[in-house]
């Protein structure tokens, strides 16, 4: 027993020096951003934003299964040209991880006031690249950067480690051309030992990257003596330290007998002690990837990966990603600002829709905790119900309902094969979306505001049943409070004047955003918020101040429901008054659609009625603090600007 002992803490120790090489560290750490910005039209933008995600969508799949991806989407001046890439001597898990964190990272590169033509970010174990042109057999750029570190070396004689430093390049520069434009190597002489690393990307020939090497090499001088540095171009990567940094390499040393016998006697050792306890270095091996993993959960997902495990929600990445054919095309339902829906089929037959999150670090982790934390502990029929989550893989993934109809926007706006939308409907939804409302503010166990309330988070279902959907702004409210302040979060046009302004949120934010989508719903148009558009909300207040708001009804609805539907736009008109504590409770307003008798209180003016978002800003600061109740005046001064409101 106690020579069996003997021999598991002789391997244990041995085991424990490689586990770091066969379970390496990921390198999610930022090399450099490169961004190229420059100002373009709303709807360029907007189209060029659009193929921007698309190619992101598609690189993701190429990435794991060949661990590179080139990807183009779009046409014209809006065409969108994607590269992706892995360091060689990462394993594909790391690289999954790397990649997954790269994505959300060069979000930084998408302001919301200018289109960024380019972006180029350089981790230490993988690359991503966007730009609006073929760059993929480029090998140098403006863009390229050269990154040292801010520490000398501790080598005494600083000759000698600039000398090694630059024989150790020179030779990666030389060697990594001909291995398939890899190669990793070291010098280890006395106290002195330097560690190397070169790659071209995979789209880059033979003699580009040779070319592109030694421009690097060149650059990378100038950082000596720093222990560090870094040459990013813009098709290789070369980085020199005097810590090992790569990992799971086959490439012996580029100079340095003396490290290769000591790696040979390391590794006979090593073999010759694995031999003797086969069993153990299993079971060791195995309980030792699940540590490495989840810490990698942790530090990935806090709190939420605890949260899920614990859950019956959790799928495997997978299936979510079978289910849905690899996420092809054919199967995508639509895209948001927090990411793309598609239609799956789980192995039961039941079909689903599957959301693939598309945010930074922060807004991801808000998202997720609250459709997971939040949302999956109520139940309501006018609500999409969430039947899971996976945290797994490469990308995080919600798993709904699926809902068939798709969006109420897309029902009224988009589809042209859609029977249009008759009195009964309308007034159905309309009611089932109050009715879901007032349930989140004042019925389920727990008081939550929607905060993002419009027609696209409406879905329909096969008998035209609406269901509240993306929870993703979704805020707890507290029983004791009658508003919390809160940064400013949502949909332009949407908003209402006292969260706009100065970040107050209450219901009846929600309360708004619902007028909005009634006027909307019965008016067959959708409330444009551009410098050359008037808003609705101005057109039916219009026609109201002269009592002809059957005027501003659809056209298509018969002309025997004109008094309902006109009965509905005043409802909508209660909804986005200015102030409010004038506007009703949802309740209330459940009340008024199936009470007819319900008396209707005479509306006030809506606070939007200028068109241009400058107009628009300073008309609600004008009215909110010259006319508005005393309760509002406590807000200091604030005045909308479109860097305050995150575009969905």
């Amino acid at each position: 027993m106690n020579q069996f002992l003997f021999f598991f803490l002789i391997f244990f120790f041995f085991f424990s020096l490689f586990a770091k090489l066969s379970l390496s560290d990921p390198r999610a750490t930022e090399a450099a951003l490169v961004c190229t910005n420059r100002t373009a039209s709303t709807t360029e933008r907007q189209t060029f934003i659009s193929n921007y995600l698309a190619v992101m969508d598609a690189v993701t799949p190429l990435i794991v299964q060949q661990r590179f991806a080139a990807v183009v989407n779009g046409t014209g001046d809006t065409k969108v040209f994607g590269y992706g890439e892995c360091m060689k001597d990462l394993d594909q898990s790391d690289c999954n991880v790397c990649f997954a964190q790269c994505k959300t990272q060069i979000l930084r590169c998408l302001p919301f006031q200018l289109v960024t033509r380019g972006g180029r970010l350089f981790y230490d174990g993988c690359y991503l690249r966007y730009d609006d042109y073929n760059f993929f057999s480029e090998s140098l750029s403006e863009g390229d950067r050269t990154v040292c570190n801010t520490s000398d070396a501790a080598s005494s004689n600083q000759t000698v480690f600039r000398d090694y430093v630059l024989q150790l390049v020179r030779n990666l520069s030389v060697e990594a051309p001909k291995n398939d434009g890899f190669f990793v190597g070291s010098v280890s002489r006395g106290n002195v030992s330097v560690y190397g690393l070169a790659q071209c990307w995979e789209l880059v020939n033979k003699s580009a990257c040779e070319s592109c090497l030694a421009n690097a090499v060149s650059r990378i001088r100038s950082c000596l003596p720093k222990e560090e540095g870094r040459a990013l171009n813009a098709g290789c990567y070369l980085r020199y330290s005097t810590e090992k940094f790569y990992y799971n390499s086959t490439a012996p040393p580029v100079i340095g007998n003396r490290g290769r016998r000591k790696l040979a006697v390391i590794l006979a050792t090593t073999f010759s002690t694995l031999a003797l306890t086969l069993i153990i270095a299993t079971a060791v091996f195995c309980v030792n990837k699940k540590l490495v993993r989840k810490r990698r959960e942790r530090k990935q997902l806090g709190a939420l990966s605890h949260i899920v495990n614990k859950s019956k929600l959790n799928f495997s990445y997978e299936s979510l990603e079978r289910a849905t054919n690899y996420f092809h095309d054919s199967n995508k339902l639509g895209q948001g600002g927090s990411g793309s829906v598609y239609k799956g089929t789980l192995p039961n037959g039941k079909v689903v829709a599957i959301k693939r999150l598309f945010f930074n670090t922060r807004q991801w982790v808000d998202h997720f905790f609250n459709e997971v934390n939040l949302i999956s502990s109520i139940y309501h029929k006018n609500l999409v119900k969430l039947l899971g989550c996976s945290i797994t893989g490469p990308e995080s993934l919600l798993v709904y309902e699926y809902v068939p109809n798709q969006s109420l926007h897309d029902y009224l706006f988009v589809k042209k094969d859609a029977e249009p939308l008759r009195w009964e409907a309308r007034f159905k939804i309309v009611l089932g979306t109050a009715e879901g409302l007032a349930y989140l503010h004042e019925e389920s166990k727990l008081r939550i505001i929607h905060r993002d309330i419009k027609l696209s988070n409406v879905l329909l279902d096969e008998d035209l049943i609406p269901k509240i959907a993306d929870f993703g702004l979704a805020r707890l409210f507290p029983e004791d409070k009658t508003h919390i302040s809160t940064a400013v979060a949502g949909t332009l046009g949407y908003m209402a004047p006292e969260y706009v302004v100065c970040g107050k949120l209450s219901e009846k934010v929600d309360v708004y955003s619902f007028g909005v989508l009634v006027i909307e719903v019965i008016c067959g148009k959708r409330n444009k918020f551009s410098e050359d558009s008037v808003s609705i909300l101005h057109m039916v207040w219009n026609h109201y101040e002269v009592d002809k708001l059957c005027e501003a009804v659809d056209p298509i609805i018969e002309d025997n429901f004109l008094k309902e539907a006109s009965r509905l736009l005043k409802i909508g008109l209660l909804c986005v008054q200015a102030y409010a504590e004038m506007r009703p409770s949802m309740s209330t307003v459940v009340q008024m659609l199936t009470d007819d008798a319900h008396e209707i209180p005479q509306p006030t003016q809506p606070p939007f009625l200028n068109s241009s978002s400058t107009e628009v800003s300073q008309n609600i600061a004008s009215e909110t603090y010259n006319s508005q109740p005393e309760s509002y005046t406590q807000c200091s001064g604030n005045s909308m600007t479109q860097s305050m409101i995150e575009p969905r």
